[in-house]
């Protein structure tokens, strides 16, 4: 259970909401290239160094919840219920998060990134990271010593259904196309990474 945040917590989580708020308000009113660091921080009233010591570049105030996808996919194979297999723990995850990512008022944003070579390169950097945690918790949840090439490829199909499903006309049916095929390889290379019988 997360534990509630203290006073001093609660005011720098509410900090990082608005500067993260403030920066996406103004790069989808005036565009991505036409805002400046410190027109961001003049907006949200805080100093630059304020800014950067919650946000490492201006690509990561457009990804703003980053770190929040990256511990809910590796929490969906650590905090899975004792039993439950990996891939549909894994896939009813995606399938909260694609709901998220694809809401009402989200295509904007999708828009800005896709335009952005910047953003782009941004978010390829941050879904190949995110791809190595989730590999090395499914390394970790079959009590491998390191992370076998068969992790990683499953961590990156999975990474992949998001922005498949994203840019699909029904996409949580995409999630579901996706995923029978990752849980078919999961079920061929699973058995061979662990050397035990493993459920899909």
């Amino acid at each position: 259970m997360t534990e509630p945040l203290g006073r001093r917590e609660r005011k720098k989580a509410a900090t990082r909401q608005k500067i993260a708020d403030t920066a996406l308000r103004l790069f989808l009113e005036r565009g991505y290239d036409a805002v400046g660091i410190r027109d961001v921080a003049a907006e949200a009233d805080v100093a630059v160094t304020t800014l950067f010591s919650h946000f490492p570049s201006k690509e990561a105030l457009v990804f703003e919840q980053d770190q929040d996808f990256e511990r809910r996919l590796t929490r969906a194979v650590t905090d899975r219920a004792p039993g439950e297999p990996l891939m549909p723990a894994l896939r009813r995850e995606m399938h909260a998060l694609v709901r998220h990512c694809t809401a009402d008022g989200a295509a904007p944003i999708w828009r800005m990134i896709d335009a952005s070579p910047a953003l782009r390169q941004y978010e390829q950097s941050m879904r190949l990271r995110h791809a190595e945690s989730l590999a090395a918790a499914v390394a970790a949840d079959l009590g491998l010593p390191g992370t076998p090439t068969a992790c990683r490829s499953i961590a990156r199909f999975v990474i992949d259904a998001f922005s498949l499903a994203r840019d699909a006309e029904d996409p949580q049916a995409a999630v579901d196309e996706v995923f029978r095929m990752i849980e078919a390889a999961w079920e061929t290379t699973g058995h061979a990474v662990a050397g035990t019988s493993i459920e899909a």
